[in-house]
Formats: C-alpha cells, sequence, structure tokens
C-alpha cells in the first residue's frame, strides 16, 4: 500500500501566495483596462470655445453654466450643437437635430431627437441648443431614452440648462430662448439615427 505524500505547509503557503497575486494582476489590469476605456474629454474652454461661436454674443452667461455643469458633472466626453423647436398646452413635444461632437475619433455625427414634456406650459418656441454628454463615446451612446433629473433648471444670461440621465451617462442642454417653459422637466428626450415623427 502506497503512503501518501507528507503535508507540505512551505508549498502550499507558497501556492496561495502565488494565487493571491494573480488575483491582484488580475485585479489591477482590469483597473487599468476600464481607466483606458474611459472616453476623452473636453476641456471647459473648449466647450466655451464652440457655444461661443454657435450661439453668438451670450458667451458670458455660457461660460457661467459651463462652469456650473463641470463643477457638478465634470468635463463632457462629446457636446451636440443643433436646434430645436417646441409646443405645449399642459401636454408638449420637443423636436430637434444636430452634429455630435466627440474627442475620440468617431467623426462628427448627425442625431435627432423627439420628446414628450409635462407642465404648466403653453406656446411654442424655437431654439438653438448645445448638449453637454457626460460618458457618451459616440452615437451609438446615445440611441435612448434620457430622462430629467429631479426638474432641475438654471437660467443665466439668456441661456437655461437642465440635465437628463440613462445608464450611467448624461446629457446636459443648454438653451437659447429660455423662459417659463424651462420649468417644464418632467419628460425625456429620445435620440434616434434619423427624423422621426413618433416621440415615443
Amino acid at each position: 500500500m502506497r503512503s501518501l505524500p507528507k503535508f507540505d505547509r512551505r508549498a502550499v503557503l507558497t501556492g496561495l501566495a502565488a494565487a493571491t497575486l494573480v488575483g491582484f494582476d488580475r485585479q489591477a489590469l482590469a483597473q487599468r483596462s476600464y481607466q483606458s476605456e474611459r472616453p476623452q474629454t473636453f476641456s471647459g474652454s473648449e466647450v466655451v470655445t464652440a457655444g461661443h461661436r454657435f450661439f453668438g454674443g451670450t458667451s458670458r452667461g455660457l461660460a457661467n453654466l459651463v462652469e456650473r455643469a463641470t463643477q457638478q458633472w465634470g468635463h463632457p466626453s462629446a457636446y451636440i450643437l443643433g436646434q430645436e423647436g417646441s409646443g405645449a398646452f399642459v401636454a408638449g413635444l420637443r423636436y430637434g437635430e444636430g452634429v455630435l461632437y466627440t474627442k475620440s475619433g468617431n467623426g462628427d455625427t448627425k442625431v435627432f431627437w423627439q420628446g414628450p414634456s409635462l407642465g404648466f406650459d403653453f406656446g411654442g418656441d424655437g431654439a438653438r441648443t448645445m448638449m453637454l454628454g457626460y460618458r457618451v463615446r459616440g452615437p451609438d451612446d446615445l440611441y435612448r431614452r434620457f430622462l430629467g433629473i429631479d426638474g432641475s433648471a438654471y437660467l443665466v444670461g439668456g441661456l437655461g440648462m437642465t440635465a437628463l440621465a440613462a445608464d450611467n451617462m448624461m446629457v446636459v442642454p443648454i438653451r437659447t430662448g429660455v423662459g417659463a417653459r424651462l420649468g417644464v422637466n418632467g419628460g425625456y428626450l429620445k435620440f434616434t439615427p434619423s427624423a422621426t415623427w413618433n416621440p415615443f
């Protein structure tokens, strides 16, 4: 009858230490991989410069809103420049189109958005819109519904800012021509690759 090998405490401890180190290496590699996948971001000055060219003479209000946004959510990884129109009689609809700009080298892409709203607003308006995108890498990240956050809204120098979120991403529209309608944040925006009349 064969004798069983003796228990080698040193070999077992060495094996456990090696396994632990492999685990730490994998965890560090995963952390490095996650950080490398984080999209590049635009600086506040880059966003303000693009917005100033787009909006014209509203640079002071834009700079204040961009500063507020970066303090609250950091630097955006994308932004959209476009136009939109909306109308409401308590319940409202909003339609828009613009171009998505990213730092990831995916190119500039035409995008469209639609969405319903509810609130105490009446009439219609049109506005130039700049949307800051957070953790947005490209157009495929946008093609979903972004819901309003806490109905938050800020008015500075003829510009208004709201915030919407979906799947750990955020879109922060900055609009001109704002008024009482900016208080209507009980809704969402749905982004699509082509124009559609269906806001749902």
